[in-house]
């Protein structure tokens, strides 16, 4: 007996025969030509170098190794429905695991709220998210998306591409800290000021800001502290440390509650493009495809709130 069968739907075809008793009444449930089946079947035999019917003109019964190969024919036929209608149930509702990748300020300033309420809407789904300020390869490991934040132009990529809102990033500082430096009425006015930022590739630190007019202002500085976690930086926003810019969105119960200031309302970033990069659009399943409306309809309010 080999040891692979190369053609494992003529399983199935064996056992439809044993089920209807004869080729006729098989071929006839199945649309082939009964001699087709009938091919098919003793092919199958002379694969497997045995004999697995007794055939004569009137009757059609099992040998010993045929009947014991008919279960196992009939264990398989169950398993590959079962595994169907997993794929079944996937594609008609939310369920199942979602992994992504989000930059940690992100979470922090809504996303982790949508993803949140996604979850108790579909008590089905298990969202794993790696939580991450490095650029992640959504093939490599695995990803059903990765969430980013880039100013426009998005580069090119062959990867599909789903927007998910804006970012826009201010200027901002602790009220002690403005008691020890004039109100600055210019992106100039600020080069005196210590200054804190996200890290970069580069030595240089240079904040590149517009105003309504679409005029740039720029201000190169060196910040007391430089780190890609936002979080941190916010706190020490708020001792005191030094101006930062920080997203509007991340701050904006700070500037409420008057543990920051917005300095230089006029100057802002270009707004960046939050969006979902992921492999394709083809055969995404209903969890991944429902998370990323969630994420565009929660970024849709979070945007109209600012």
């Amino acid at each position: 007996m080999i040891d692979q069968i190369t053609n494992l739907n003529d399983l199935r075809l064996f056992a439809e025969v044993v089920e209807h008793g004869s080729f006729t009444a098989a071929a006839r449930n199945l649309g082939l030509q009964t001699s087709k089946l009938s091919r098919r079947v003793r092919a199958l035999e002379e694969e497997l170098g045995v004999r697995l019917l007794n055939r004569t003109s009137r009757n059609l019964s099992l040998t010993e190794i045929g009947r014991q190969f008919h279960l196992h024919c009939l264990a398989l036929i169950a398993e590959s429905k079962a595994a169907k209608e997993i794929v079944d149930q996937t594609r008609t509702k939310p369920q199942g695991t979602v992994r992504i990748s989000c930059p940690v300020a992100l979470l922090s300033f809504g996303i982790a709220e949508i993803i949140s309420r996604y979850i108790l809407d579909n008590p089905q789904v298990q969202v794993l998210v790696d939580a991450t300020n490095r650029r992640v390869d959504v093939i490599e490991e695995g990803l059903d998306f990765a969430i980013r934040v880039r100013l426009p132009p998005l580069e090119d990529t062959d990867l599909a591409i789903r927007q998910l809102g804006l970012s826009t990033f201010i200027l901002v500082a602790s009220p002690n800290l403005l008691e020890r430096y004039a109100t600055p009425t210019s992106i100039d006015s600020l080069k005196d000021w210590p200054s804190i930022t996200m890290t970069n590739n580069s030595e240089r630190y240079i904040w590149n800001l517009v105003d309504p007019s679409g005029q740039v202002a720029l201000l190169e500085h060196q910040p007391r502290l430089a780190t890609d976690d936002i979080a941190s930086l916010r706190i020490a926003a708020i001792l005191g440390i030094g101006v930062a810019m920080l997203p509007m969105e991340f701050v904006d119960e700070d500037m409420r509650s008057g543990r920051l200031h917005h300095l230089l309302p006029n100057l802002a970033t270009k707004p960046g493009i939050v969006h979902a990069i992921f492999p394709t659009r083809r055969g995404m399943v209903p969890a991944v495809r429902y998370l990323l409306d969630a994420l565009v309809a929660g970024y849709e309010i979070l945007n109209r709130k600012y």
